[in-house]
């Protein structure tokens, strides 16, 4: 099985996935956030530093592009061939309204028409090899069966489906059902997103689409860092509290020497919390504090306490949060 790491706006920054890299093991592709396309024909001063050479060397890296424009979605990928990289993938699944509301991510699910004529300029184009990521519609469900009749039409590299649709969000649950639909009928390799926090979510999964080659996995990733290597060696306990801390340190003193400004450290050292946390035993009183704390030195001292007198609990699952 192939393990890919999604892509998660304000988490995975080149900096969090040059870490995990080195640190942990087991996957096989890192998604970068999704780099808007523009009129200007360049990347933006922060999706640059995203996807720079230097930035990634020895990550395994897969630039993600959030466009409706077939034009500035070949000049992005020129840019991104360029820098040496040999795909690119284009996100139909952001259901966040900034983003739907212009026609893009998952927003681009309900203009088919517009979508395929975009289809048909990129391909026709080929900059680079394409993987898509995609959830199954706008509203209903039954939205992906004219979605992926039109997705059958093009040599795609990669299918990537979050059986969900855009108002859904993260609520609900992955329609499997539909997602069985895909492998019935797509003329595409598929990759499956959606829900996967532990080993026995992953084996329930495999057991029922053991035809299904690869997954990918972005909020249980950040949860449980070591949670591809749990995976493939079919074991729970591959993530220990030292090894955490060391990745928290790595992390944060990077962030120190990156960020300008305790403020932004703070706010970017805090997403990630908002998903480890309930790695910890007892852990509400510690979350309600780094919540709350605006100084890093006080920050600290939380840290410290949460890793001095908590345990790692077993198995995460969607509903511990």
């Amino acid at each position: 099985m192939r393990l890919y790491f999604a892509p998660m706006e304000g988490v995975t920054d080149y900096i969090y996935r040059r870490i995990h890299h080195e640190l942990f093991h087991g996957i096989d592709q890192y998604y970068t956030p999704f780099i808007a396309t523009n009129q200007k024909g360049k990347l933006g001063a922060r999706d640059e530093k995203g996807v720079l050479p230097e930035h990634n060397q020895g990550v395994p890296v897969i630039p993600q592009i959030l466009s409706n424009h077939a034009d500035q979605f070949n000049e992005t990928a020129v840019l991104l061939r360029e820098m040496g990289y040999q795909e690119v993938n284009l996100n139909l699944g952001c259901p966040s309204g900034t983003v739907t509301a212009k026609g893009k991510g998952a927003g681009f699910l309900g203009r088919t028409e517009e979508l395929n004529m975009f289809l048909d300029k990129i391909f026709e184009a080929a900059v680079l090899p394409i993987s898509v990521k995609t959830r199954i519609g706008v509203e209903h469900p039954d939205e992906f069966y004219r979605l992926l009749d039109l997705y059958n039409q093009y040599p795609i590299k990669e299918l990537i489906i979050h059986p969900r649709v855009r108002t859904d969000f993260y609520k609900n649950k992955p329609n499997l059902f539909i997602f069985s639909e895909a492998v019935r009928l797509s003329k595409i390799p598929l990759c499956y997103n959606g829900d996967l926090f532990n080993t026995k979510e992953y084996e329930s999964f495999h057991q029922e689409f053991n035809e299904i080659t690869s997954v990918m996995i972005g909020r249980g990733l950040v949860c449980n860092p070591a949670l591809a290597e749990c995976i493939s060696e079919k074991r729970d306990d591959m993530l220990t509290k030292e090894r955490l801390h060391q990745f928290h340190e790595e992390l944060y003193q990077a962030y120190r020497n990156t960020l300008f400004g305790e403020k932004n450290v703070l706010f970017r050292i805090k997403e990630l919390w908002f998903y480890m946390i309930h790695l910890f035993t007892a852990h509400e009183t510690y979350e309600k504090k780094i919540k709350k704390t605006q100084h890093l030195s006080e920050y600290e001292h939380i840290i410290n306490s949460l890793f001095r007198e908590q345990e790692l609990v077993g198995q995460i699952t969607k509903t511990t949060w």
